[in-house]
C-alpha cells in the first residue's frame, strides 16, 4: 500500500474498531438495520448480516429482537416514531396535512422501507402491533372527533386518508424516467412504444407525467379529500 493511503485506511479500521467496540442496545440494532435496508433492501436484512455489522454475535441479537420478524416491526415502529405523535395544528385539516407530509418525507428519506411501512402493519392484528405504529391513529381519531365528526366517521376518514397516503407515496417511488437526458416527452417516458389508438389519453399527458411532483400531487389530492370532507362535515352538523 502506497505511503500516502496508510493513514486513511489505519483510520478507517480504528473506527470501525471503536464502533465494534460499542455496546448494544436496541438504538444502535435498529439504527444499523435501517442502514442495511436503505442501501441493500429488506431482503438484505437478516439476523446474521445484522450481527456481523455491529460485531456480535447472532445470539445478542435475540435481547433486542426475539426474531426477524419482530425485527421488522422494531424497525416501522422506529421509523414510524419520526413522525412527531402529539398534534401541532389545533385544525384538523391543517393536520392532516401535516402528517401527510411528514409520512411522504419519510418515505422519500427510506424509499427501501415504504414497503415495510405500508404492508407490514397489515400483517398483524390491530391490537398486537407495535404501539408507535397506532399512535397516528390514535391522534387523528381524537381530532376529528373533537373537530365534529361522529367517531365512526372519523374512523371512515382516518381510513380514507391511509389510502390515499399509501397510494400516494408507491406510486411516487415508480415514477422512473427512461431516458433522463431526451427533451422529447414521450421518448422520456418511453411512451412512444404504447399503440396510440390503444393509449391515446396516456400519451397526451406525456409532458405532465415528466414533471411530476410528488409534494404537489400530494397536496391535490389532500385538497380533494378534504374539500369532499367539508361538505360531509357541514350537512351532518
Amino acid at each position: 500500500m502506497p505511503t500516502s493511503e496508510r493513514p486513511a485506511a489505519d483510520k478507517a479500521r480504528g473506527e470501525a474498531r471503536r464502533s465494534r467496540r460499542e455496546p448494544l442496545s436496541r438504538e444502535r440494532v435498529l439504527a444499523t438495520a435501517l442502514e442495511i435496508v436503505d442501501a441493500d433492501g429488506v431482503e438484505a436484512l437478516t439476523m446474521r448480516g445484522l450481527a456481523r455489522e455491529l460485531g456480535c454475535t447472532a445470539m445478542a441479537l435475540y435481547r433486542y429482537a426475539e426474531s426477524r420478524d419482530a425485527l421488522l416491526d422494531d424497525l416501522v415502529e422506529s421509523v414510524m416514531d419520526e413522525l412527531v405523535s402529539a398534534p401541532v395544528a389545533d385544525e384538523w385539516t391543517a393536520e392532516l396535512r401535516r402528517m401527510a407530509h411528514g409520512f411522504r418525507a419519510l418515505a422519500v428519506a427510506h424509499p427501501r422501507m415504504v414497503p415495510l411501512l405500508v404492508t407490514r402493519p397489515l400483517a398483524t392484528p390491530l391490537g398486537l402491533r407495535p404501539l408507535g405504529t397506532l399512535r397516528p391513529l390514535e391522534t387523528l381519531l381524537g381530532l376529528l372527533i373533537d373537530d365534529g365528526f361522529s367517531p365512526d366517521d372519523a374512523l371512515h376518514v382516518y381510513r380514507a386518508f391511509v389510502g390515499l397516503l399509501n397510494g400516494h407515496v408507491l406510486t411516487e417511488l415508480q415514477e422512473v424516467i427512461a431516458d433522463p437526458e431526451e427533451s422529447d416527452a414521450l421518448l422520456r417516458l418511453g411512451l412512444n412504444r404504447l399503440p396510440p389508438r390503444e393509449f391515446p389519453h396516456v400519451r397526451a399527458l406525456a409532458s405532465e407525467l415528466t414533471t411530476y411532483d410528488g409534494a404537489t400531487e400530494l397536496d391535490k389530492g389532500l385538497d380533494m379529500l378534504i374539500a369532499g370532507l367539508q361538505r360531509q362535515l357541514r350537512v351532518g352538523g
